[in-house]
């Protein structure tokens, strides 16, 4: 059983940053790409940021310039670096894994809150 374990959520001022990690159990498997999705109240879950195999990277127009994807030196793990958060961003945000033979994997989801 796959599992994608996330961290780094918490509780941050506006203009305040954040770094989130997600680590897949799964190491020898290949992976179209990894990303983060978030999730707010009341809202469907939309895509934040995603890196490719290929190290390509695709943004949310709302976060672009202000987050930031990468994937650490182990290829199974990835980070979201986000700078000037606002409280539009409070959500719930979820790594995903896209593999090339089981498809998506979802971790459990760690929440951002930003006040004012």
């Amino acid at each position: 059983q796959v599992q994608l374990v996330e961290s780094g959520g918490g509780l941050v001022q506006a203009g305040g940053s954040l770094r989130l990690s997600c680590a897949s159990s799964e190491t020898t498997l290949r992976m179209r790409s990894m990303g983060w999705y978030r999730q707010a109240p009341g809202k469907q879950r939309e895509l934040v940021a995603a890196i490719s195999s290929d190290g390509s990277t695709n943004y949310a127009d709302s976060v672009k310039g202000r987050f930031t994807i990468s994937r650490g030196n182990a290829k199974n793990t990835i980070y979201l670096q986000m700078n000037g958060l606002q409280v539009e961003d409070t959500a719930v945000y979820y790594c995903n894994a896209n593999f090339v033979l089981l498809g998506g994997r979802w971790g459990q989801g760690t929440q951002v809150t930003v006040s004012t």
